[in-house]
């Protein structure tokens, strides 16, 4: 029977793993999520105490919860060498050693993500390691991205240098039955090409992740770490400095935002404060019905990292329209990546808001099998999805213009024709639409089921290009 007892609590939304590791009632809580209630009744079910809350570095892409965890628990916050935050923690050598039970848990400095970047080994009572909570140093099947920290005076390709030495020096000697635990998987903005796995052998990813590749010369892990980055999401570095500086407790931000607005307060607050109207329901329900220049990102999607995608100003203020009883659960997913600016959402949500007599707006859908009866290639389809899903295969008169990247294409969409907007399901092509009629453009109409869809009425398209000859 094991010594201790690892549970990875992963959020979709934002590809990533948080860890709870126990060992004879003690236990440790590794890159926590800002709504800590999770962590805390785990350990009460499993009569435990939480002895440390362990932070593999300074995080970009969420506010971590270590400073609530810390608070509410005791329990110290621990980062390894050269995290300098402003408050209270206890800065761990590289290679302490820290009681957890039966087990311990080791540090290891592996900076090259960032300077400050530090994995932690679980040694079990034999001092025989076990398992690596990597953070962003180690994915399965690519390493973080050296381009993120803010405010150093190294380059990306510093960075680079240092993440090789930090692999081959501290990682890949280790035993090859560690199982990897990273914190984050496909989906997350932290690395490249992340694999939809979430745990992984040491050994096996020495065999199938590239940059563990032992034949690779330091010149050459650089060039392949650091080719074909993105430029990251714009609310990264606000995440990083609220996870330095700190931040407002999740109970003081619902206090303030989990106020119902009547649908004259919501028109009153929108124009007043030039708060957002951020629409958190499907996109059949945007479709259907809208608050006019609301701006759609649903919640059963990739939400989070869209948000901070596409609103530029972590400060903005935010009013929520939720489908009823989701109101919260908004509040807290924003709160996630930083959004603290929620004033309040539409009490009686979108029919409180046809009742009280405002406007109403919707978006005009058609279905693929529809969009085939039409002259395809005479019409105009905009392809909002990323450059990568579109070179590999799309109808060949479609034009692209990425979501993420949509204010500068602007100009595709003339106004003396109808605009097919399509994504790859329809949840993008629907946010892409709300911000296109924010800046009023209105001839629109939203491509159903997207490109799976397309694909599947027959709709003529390019022939799909393996992805690992686009370059």
């Amino acid at each position: 029977m094991k010594s201790f007892h690892i549970e990875q609590l992963y959020t979709g939304c934002l590809a990533q793993g948080a860890y709870y590791v126990e060992s004879d009632g003690v236990a440790a809580i590794i890159d926590p999520l800002r709504d800590t209630r999770v962590y805390q009744e785990r350990a009460q079910e499993r009569d435990a105490r939480i002895a440390y809350v362990l932070e593999t570095h300074f995080h970009a892409d969420f506010v971590s919860g270590h400073l609530d965890l810390s608070a509410k628990t005791g329990a110290p916050i621990v980062f390894g060498p050269m995290a300098k935050p402003e408050y209270a923690i206890h800065s761990a050598a590289d290679g302490e050693i820290l009681p957890l039970g039966k087990v311990s848990i080791k540090v290891l400095h592996t900076p090259g993500h960032t300077m400050e970047s530090t994995c932690y080994l679980l040694l079990d009572e034999h001092q025989q390691p076990q398992a690596l909570f990597s953070g962003d140093t180690l994915f399965i099947g690519d390493v973080g991205r050296p381009d993120l920290a803010v405010k150093s005076d190294l380059s990306k390709e510093d960075l680079a240098s240092y993440l090789f030495d930090s692999l081959r020096t501290k990682i890949m000697t280790l035993p090859d039955t560690v199982v990897v635990y990273p914190a984050h998987g496909a989906g997350s903005a932290c690395g490249k090409n992340l694999s939809k796995e979430t745990t992984d052998t040491l050994g096996n990813q020495k065999k199938t992740n590239y940059a563990l590749n032992p034949n690779l010369t330091r010149e050459q892990f650089i060039a392949e770490v650091t080719e074909g980055l993105l430029p990251p999401p714009g609310y990264f570095p606000e995440n990083v400095r609220m996870n330095k500086q700190g931040y407002h407790s999740l109970e003081t931000l619902k206090e303030k935002g989990m106020r119902g607005l009547s649908a004259a307060e919501v028109e009153l607050i929108a124009s007043d404060r030039e708060a957002l109207i951020l629409d958190t329901r499907s996109p059949q329900a945007f479709t259907d019905r809208h608050i006019p220049g609301s701006i759609s990102i649903g919640l059963d999607g990739q939400f989070a990292p869209w948000v901070g995608a596409l609103i530029p100003d972590i400060m903005q203020p935010l009013i929520l329209i939720a489908e009823a009883g989701r109101e919260e659960e908004a509040l807290t997913r924003l709160a996630r990546v930083g959004y603290d600016g929620v004033l309040g959402y539409l009490d009686g949500g979108i029919d409180a808001w046809e009742k009280a007599g405002f406007e109403i707006d919707n978006v005009p859908n058609i279905s693929a099998a529809q969009l085939k009866e039409l002259p395809v290639e005479a019409l105009s389809v905009i392809d909002v999805r990323k450059p990568g899903e579109f070179l590999s295969s799309h109808i060949p008169t479609a034009v692209s213009a990425p979501l993420d990247d949509l204010n500068a294409h602007l100009s595709v969409f003339a106004s003396d024709k109808t605009h097919y907007v399509h994504c790859a399901g329809g949840y993008r092509s629907v946010i892409a639409a709300s911000i296109l009629k924010s800046r009023g453009i209105h001839n629109l109409v939203n491509v159903l089921g997207g490109f799976s869809a397309i694909k599947e009425a027959g709709i003529p398209v390019s022939q799909e290009v393996c992805p690992s000859t686009l370059k």
